[in-house]
């Protein structure tokens, strides 16, 4: 059967392997080709090289405030959710009556659009800025920037919370143990025994977490849509705005894609590279 199967591996993966390639990498492909042209159609394109990529830098400094705007944002999310959902993960692997619920509704959120998310909490911070500053979320990029913070963290604490409590559960409890009878405090066992022994869990997270972060578009178009003067607007709003917004700016917007995808992939590498090392040592 194995000798079988081996043999004609390919006839049962063609089907996969055909969707595969017609839905990501030929779009995958044509995107880069359309990255170095100017066109309003895949049909109509004319070669210009490097010129999309120059003016994506050169033409308005949009792309390069949504960028340090996106690092900013990735950074701080990042850390907030990891801490958030580690520490509740801690919390909810005690033997407390009820975590099972408590687990339930910090999960919820996740299942929630991203359209949808945005534009609740754009009511929910609205309604608290005006009442407490007089001012809306459009008035300073600063309130844009850490309602978005808040949003993303409403949404992923939960999910990542799951991820982490799993990857506790699978500690071998004798561990623990030993360690308390040879007198290891609370502190010592979590930062040598526990987080140590969820490194793999770490690196889920983290990498879904900055994925996430960088590649956040609902969200950001519901909440800020990028106001006041496109300060709010990450990545891949910028990325909408320039390939749908402006005439004879597809190309462009192409480049920026193309760019996007480069950084983003180079910074998930390195992480994983990071993490996955952390997990080796320990």
């Amino acid at each position: 059967m194995q000798k079988f199967l081996s043999r004609y591996y390919f006839v049962f993966t063609a089907i996969t392997i055909a969707a595969f390639c017609i839905a990501f990498v030929i779009p995958f492909l044509a995107g880069i080709y359309l990255s170095f042209t100017n066109f309003t159609t895949v049909t109509n394109a004319s070669w210009v090289g490097l010129e999309n990529y120059v003016k994506a830098f050169t033409t308005n400094a949009d792309f390069l405030n949504a960028l340090w705007f996106t690092v900013k944002f990735a950074v701080v999310s990042i850390i907030s959710i990891n801490i958030i959902s580690f520490a509740l993960a801690l919390l909810l692997t005690n033997n407390y009556r009820g975590t099972n619920a408590f687990r339930t509704v910090f999960f919820m959120p996740n299942l929630i659009g991203g359209i949808v998310l945005g534009y609740i909490w754009q009511l929910i911070i609205n309604g608290i800025l005006l009442h407490v500053a007089g001012v809306d979320l459009t008035y300073s990029a600063k309130y844009g920037f850490w309602g978005l913070v808040v949003l993303t963290n409403w949404q992923m604490v939960g999910y990542m919370m799951i991820i982490y409590i799993a990857g506790i559960q699978n500690i071998s409890p004798d561990l623990i143990e030993a360690a308390e009878i040879d007198g290891a405090s609370p502190r010592q066992i979590l930062f040598n025994i526990k987080i140590p022994q969820v490194m793999p869990s770490v690196t889920i997270c983290v990498f879904l977490t900055l994925a996430n972060s960088f590649k956040l578009f609902d969200q950001n178009l519901a909440l800020t849509n990028g106001a006041p003067n496109r300060e709010t607007a990450m990545l891949a709003l910028d990325i909408y705005n320039t390939f749908y917004g402006r005439m004879g700016y597809e190309g462009v917007g192409q480049a920026k894609a193309v760019i996007f995808f480069i950084l983003v992939a180079a910074i998930a590498f390195i992480q994983l590279a990071i993490t996955r090392k952390k997990e080796i040592e320990n």
